[in-house]
């Protein structure tokens, strides 16, 4: 098969190489993906940049979202799987050295979930990590029925699957955003208020909307960085999901302060959730794309010889959705 790896971490056009690796055969509780499309995550780059994480293998696949149809079972997996269009997540982790860059990939049945014939492989390959981390950190608290949820940095990948789940589960979401394309963008996946953090004052905006009262749970694309609007955004005995904090990664929490308001943080990386968590937000995620209300945003499309091009147009930012690569010849 083709494929696209590094054996050594650096500049994507350095290190990034495209030849020919022996297709994967699956193992026990494994099946194989034919795939069509990949998608690059901004994790993606920092593994493959470095230093941190360092490599974990000598040789390394790129990219660990996709999509594309099943093609072989291993052991102990149903034959009803082949032949079905599927998504996956966390191809490149956890053990894998093998990821979605590649014309095939052998992983565990547990990472795969069925593709509706209505989703195209390019918009299937951008839900993996984005969404399964936007689910978790929807939903960590409880469910979102008649709560109110901020979620920072709406129009990001992770974001704007955040906005667009807890809508869904009967949430009423307060976005933030930069400009007012990205407004739109979070209006489109439901987001009932959205707030221009770069013109407004985020906190004082999300207390004359909640009536002095603050939200429930917030999704924080920057914890750190955010860290004052945040605070002052959630209600005593709300929470906050934390999927990032690039602005300031040892931020110095008041812990005074949430203790007496019983505000509770979720920190969390994905590989490291419950599987029973995960399992929910396949479910979860495949009654949702399968409603038709929703919007999968491809960014940038890349052929695989390509994938140093796509992984530069993500680290170039300013990017709406995700950068894909087309696997299939």
């Amino acid at each position: 098969m083709h494929a696209v790896w590094y054996d050594r971490q650096g500049p994507a056009h350095e290190v990034l190489t495209y030849g020919e690796l022996p297709t994967p055969e699956p193992g026990n509780y494994e099946l194989r993906v034919r795939l069509e499309a990949a998608g690059v995550n901004p994790s993606d780059t920092y593994r493959r940049r470095g230093p941190v994480p360092r490599m974990e293998y000598p040789r390394v696949i790129t990219c660990s979202d996709g999509a594309g149809v099943v093609d072989a079972v291993g052991p102990m997996v149903p034959s009803s799987w082949l032949g079905k269009r599927v998504w996956l997540y966390n191809g490149q982790r956890n053990g894998r050295w093998m990821g979605t860059a590649a014309e095939s990939i052998a992983l565990s049945a547990d990472l795969v979930t069925e593709l509706p014939d209505a989703v195209s492989f390019a918009e299937g390959a951008t839900l993996g990590i984005p969404c399964m981390t936007a689910h978790y950190c929807v939903f960590v608290a409880g469910a979102g029925q008649g709560r109110t949820v901020l979620v920072t940095g709406a129009a990001g990948a992770v974001g704007h699957y955040a906005v667009q789940l807890a809508a869904w589960s009967g949430a009423t979401v307060i976005a933030t955003v930069s400009s007012e394309a990205k407004a739109e963008r979070a209006r489109q996946g439901g987001a009932a208020h959205v707030i221009n953090y770069r013109q407004e004052n985020v906190a004082a905006r999300v207390l004359d909307l909640t009536g002095g009262v603050g939200v429930d749970h917030v999704v924080d694309v920057d914890f750190g960085g955010n860290l004052a609007a945040t605070l002052g955004s959630v209600r005593a005995n709300g929470s906050v999901a934390i999927y990032a904090s690039n602005g300031d990664r040892t931020p110095r929490l008041p812990v005074g302060e949430l203790m007496q308001r019983n505000v509770a943080l979720y920190p969390m990386s994905l590989p490291g959730t419950p599987p029973a968590a995960r399992k929910r937000a396949q479910s979860d995620i495949a009654q949702w794309i399968a409603t038709g209300r929703r919007v999968l945003s491809v960014a940038a499309r890349f052929p695989l010889r390509e994938t140093a091009a796509a992984h530069a147009a993500v680290e170039a930012g300013g990017k709406v959705g995700t950068v894909v690569v087309e696997c299939a010849k």
